[in-house]
């Protein structure tokens, strides 16, 4: 499932159940710093772009609140892992699994980002 994009040929993309999913322009993500986009299902996502450009993708719901809110987190590293600490409550949840850092009973749904740059279209 895909749709359309904008004029930008970069794109943030995530894997969900029936394939690739294009969310958002590559140009809307500061590095350090979410934003949250809307899935075909109606779950909210919290995507990220690092200072290295790697992209992260988890579910934007704080599970500790109920409030969707984990974009607007900050961002850091444990132990070399990437994490965003919720507004909310300052729980922390690894960018690449989704568990929380601080509450072993705890995790967000965590999914595979990648970035897209389509084949240049011949002249």
């Amino acid at each position: 499932m895909s749709r359309p994009l904008s004029s930008s040929p970069t794109t943030l993309e995530l894997l969900l159940d029936d394939g690739w999913f294009a969310v958002c322009d590559l140009s809307a993500l500061t590095p350090g710093r979410g934003v949250a986009a809307l899935l075909p299902d109606g779950d909210q996502v919290a995507v990220f772009l690092d200072r290295a450009g790697r992209p992260y993708a988890i579910g934007n719901r704080d599970p500790f609140s109920g409030a969707q809110v984990l974009s607007r987190g900050l961002t850091g590293t444990h132990e070399g892992r990437p994490f965003v600490a919720s507004p909310l409550l300052k729980q922390r949840f690894d960018l690449l699994t989704g568990r929380c850092l601080d509450d072993d009973e705890a995790a967000v749904r965590a999914y595979e980002a990648r970035i897209r740059t389509p084949a240049p279209v011949p002249a």
